[in-house]
């Protein structure tokens, strides 16, 4: 039995001040994972010890506890912590399953259904942040690096104050003295998650940097330190936890982004496309 259908199970025998936290986390799943514990009690109004006492009479050591299980209850729960040599063992003798293909792309459906409906809502709000950031800065390892590449890719044809920190000919250091306080820092990262990613959201915070989080976790080591969070699904049936969410989330928050960025925006992009076509980047069809 999930974390919501206990709590609805449970709700007749609480306390008053129980039920109506209980009420609110019945009421506003989305909210209670990605929100701090204080914004919960104040959308709540209860003190966090509430909160705390309320996550322990449901069996839990405390609210981080009691919000990793509702996660995992809402189907955020990452499989990235499985040891990816046994996963891929699992696929041995698969190859000519016909189920194989298809269990991927279900999976991704799924992954980008419940992407969209932790993080949607909170777009608005992340686009918020980096517009009032002087500098923005995006750091993704690994896997993660394709999804940061692009980030920044895109965001920079219609803004220049945006970088990428891949530590390239060893400079990781240098580029991460460059983050000064009225920054944005834009960290993704899944379990396990990248040594350096986290010390780059330490170092941040430590500067007076805002950080926005893309990752699979509020209990996440980048979530845990960020102003701001987006979930993205990272489940798989292959050996490897998928990125397809990832890449997903930071495009619809590009979008946003535009959208809101007004006129001036559009000209940037419409601009930066006249060049890259004018360079001769890209190859003209025939007849043209």
């Amino acid at each position: 039995m999930g974390v919501i259908d206990q709590l609805r199970d449970r709700f007749a025998s609480l306390s008053p001040s129980l039920q109506q936290v209980a009420r609110y986390v019945l009421d506003h799943p989305n909210e209670v994972v990605t929100q701090s514990m204080r914004n919960v009690g104040l959308h709540a109004q209860v003190p966090p010890t509430t909160l705390v006492r309320f996550a322990q009479t449901c069996g839990f050591e405390g609210w981080n506890p009691f919000k990793q299980a509702l996660t995992a209850d809402m189907g955020l729960a990452s499989e990235a912590g499985n040891q990816y040599g046994e996963r891929a063992r699992s696929l041995l003798g698969r190859a000519r399953d016909k189920q194989l293909t298809a269990e991927m792309f279900a999976m991704q459906r799924s992954n980008l259904d419940v992407t969209e409906q932790h993080s949607a809502a909170r777009l608005v709000t992340a686009a918020k942040l980096l517009e009032k950031a002087e500098q923005v800065h995006v750091m993704g390892m690994r896997a993660c690096f394709p999804v940061a590449f692009s980030l920044v890719y895109v965001y920079r044809l219609f803004r220049r104050s945006v970088h990428l920190l891949e530590g390239m000919g060893g400079v990781r250091e240098m580029q991460l003295r460059a983050i000064d306080p009225g920054d944005v820092l834009v960290a993704i990262s899944f379990a396990p998650y990248s040594h350096e990613t986290v010390h780059a959201v330490e170092l941040a915070r430590a500067r007076g940097c805002k950080v926005l989080a893309l990752t699979d976790s509020l209990a996440s080591p980048l979530s845990l330190a960020a102003d701001e969070t987006l979930l993205f699904a990272v489940n798989s049936p292959s050996f490897f936890p998928s990125v397809t969410a990832a890449q997903a989330l930071a495009e619809s928050l590009l979008e946003v982004l535009v959208s809101r960025a007004g006129p001036q925006a559009v000209a940037r992009i419409e601009s930066a496309e006249g060049e890259l076509h004018s360079s001769g980047v890209y190859v003209q069809a025939a007849g043209k």
